[in-house]
């Protein structure tokens, strides 16, 4: 034997055993990955020690509940190469979105972990599909969790999904099933929070819910580091220079956990779980624990976020990684009970003949019919974004049906004006509904690009379909907003799940990329078909004050 082919030989045996000794996603991250900053250079445990026993978790459901730049993202990417590479493991890799995020996850994390590994960048055959990287006859599937379309028909060994709570939640069930017909599989939820039992908080809560516990350096004794506890805030805002003294302590001993040596004391730490028999594994982590967040930053975004509600929304979302309600972005049992009048549901004369309806489309058609008082001095142009605001509603009926046809008689009962129905799920059934009341009726979608509480009417709409987009979260803002400034009533013995489902709404403060405060409305466990049958009732006062007539719709019942 020739000494190239000897020591050919003996390269393959050697490299044979060593990929024998790849028996997790952390031993494969040690011996291949290459990251950039802010540790360039081989993967290491040491800034991020709590990602070790992630990496090893043989878990089959595994939640991640985080503050942001922890590392989660790049666990779970380790573990996808690790299952492609050793295991031959189909994955899908679900985001939020497929535009722009499968882009940016590509260009942001996949493509730069192949051009630092040379490992992988032999490892993958074909990358240039956004959404389908294949590694010989392995393949990465990556897919916005808003098309159905998208999650069907991809049989996968693991489910990576990334940033839960930005995700289409009636989709996610969908994407779970892709991993029914395999033998072995396992599956990854990992996101920053928003609301309590909401997205990763709802997984979360189910799982093991485990703390990342240290050793204190001075006593000895294991803590979690936690939101306020730990944190010693010395100034009184962001520009106050006694807050450049804040720090860490330990609960236990009251110690200083110095900042600079975090490294070294956070390599003692263990996962503690507060439940051990459960079947999900959770792992829970904030930005106390951060090498690259000091106690200074936290105490400076916590001061901030006492002035801003995007700002208080980020902070405990973002930097403690807890779910956080702002005050006044739901409405309350107590609101609800103090817009009671004195009549009952469905019992009641219209005090005016500005009579509106809203209708919400699912498994039941859920609707809400409204009478309005206008001020005498309010000019009718209907036009004007403020029209809304100035008048008052009285409702007069809600309840839920399962056939479109008996809308037909709440339209006649009431001589309702403008009806405005959801346009999907059930297009067809809408538009008829819509055609049979001609001129009094529109087909309401949510879209994007709308600026504030103008309606967009299309010109010459397609089939003749009366059409409208709203921006969903403008105009929650304002029927909602009812409950909290007093110019809405409801019946005494409005129905309980009509309170449950408006309850269910919660507005969540965020920035957008250029640093400026938006809003958006998210449901928790609880169905929200009244709080959009109230939107879609409050929407049509505009098109009611347009009807020529009043009582045109004068058919008898």
């Amino acid at each position: 034997m020739s000494s190239y082919l000897r020591d050919l030989f003996l390269e393959r045996i050697v490299s044979g055993i060593s990929r024998k000794t790849l028996t997790d996603a952390a031993r494969w991250a040690l011996k291949y990955r290459i990251m950039s900053k802010p540790y360039p250079g081989p993967w290491t445990f040491r800034y991020h020690p709590w990602l070790l026993e992630m990496h090893r978790s043989k878990h089959d459901i595994n939640v991640g509940q985080k503050a942001a730049q922890l590392g989660y993202t790049e666990t779970v990417l380790n573990i996808t190469f690790y299952k492609i590479d050793v295991e031959s493991v189909d994955c899908l890799y679900v985001l939020p979105n497929k535009n722009p995020d499968a882009g940016e996850f590509s260009a942001g994390r996949f493509d730069p972990a192949l051009e630092l590994s040379p490992h992988l960048s032999t490892l993958f055959s074909d990358v240039k599909n956004v959404g389908h990287k294949r590694a010989g006859s392995t393949n990465l599937y990556i897919r916005g969790s808003k098309s159905r379309a998208g999650l069907k028909s991809i049989p996968t060994g693991l489910l990576v999904m990334d940033e839960v709570d930005e995700m289409n939640q009636d989709n996610i069930s969908l994407a779970r099933e892709r991993m029914s017909g395999q033998r072995v599989k396992q599956e990854w939820l990992i996101s920053t929070p928003t609301i309590d039992y909401y997205g990763i908080n709802k997984y979360f809560t189910q799982s093991t819910q485990e703390h990342y516990h240290i050793k204190c350096p001075s006593c000895s004794k294991h803590i979690a580091l936690i939101f306020p506890d730990n944190l010693v805030i010395t100034g009184e805002d962001p520009d106050d220079p006694n807050t450049r003294n804040s720090h860490l302590i330990c609960t236990e001993c009251q110690a200083i956990l110095p900042h600079a040596t975090k490294p070294d004391w956070l390599m003692n730490g263990a996962w503690i779980p507060k439940y051990q028999e459960r079947d999900i594994r959770g792992f829970y982590i904030n930005q106390l624990y951060s090498t690259t967040v000091s106690p200074v930053d936290l105490a400076k975004a916590f001061l901030r976020s006492k002035n801003d509600p995007a700002d208080e929304q980020t902070f405990y979302n973002d930097k403690i990684g807890i779910p956080h309600i702002v005050e006044g972005a739901r409405i309350t049992e107590y609101q609800l009970e103090q817009a009671k009048g004195s009549y009952l549901n469905s019992e009641t004369k219209p005090a005016s003949y500005l009579i509106t309806m809203g209708i919400d489309v699912g498994r039941n058609l859920h609707y809400e019919i409204d009478s309005w008082y206008i001020p005498n001095n309010l000019n009718l142009n209907h036009d004007s974004l403020d029209f809304n605001v100035q008048c008052k509603v009285k409702v007069l009926e809600v309840g839920k049906l399962q056939h479109f046809e008996e809308l037909d008689i709440l339209m006649r009962k009431w001589r309702v004006l403008s009806a405005v129905i959801d346009a999907n799920p059930e297009r067809r059934k809408a538009y008829e509904f819509a055609s049979r009341f001609a001129g009094h009726t529109k087909l309401c979608f949510y879209g994007a690009g709308i600026v504030g509480k103008q309606i967009n009417e299309p010109k010459n709409p397609i089939g003749d379909e009366p059409t409208i987009t709203v921006d969903r979260t403008s105009w929650l803002d304002l029927s909602l907003g009812r409950y909290r400034n007093q110019s809405i009533t409801i019946p005494s013995n409005i129905p309980n799940e009509y309170k449950d489902h408006l309850k269910a709404l919660t507005r969540i403060y965020e920035k957008d990329r250029e640093g400026n405060p938006v809003g958006r409305y998210v449901k928790g466990n609880n169905d929200d078909h009244y709080a959009h049958a109230r939107n879609y009732a409050e929407i049509a006062l505009k098109f009611a004050v347009a009807v020529s007539s009043p009582y045109s719709i004068t058919s008898p019942l």
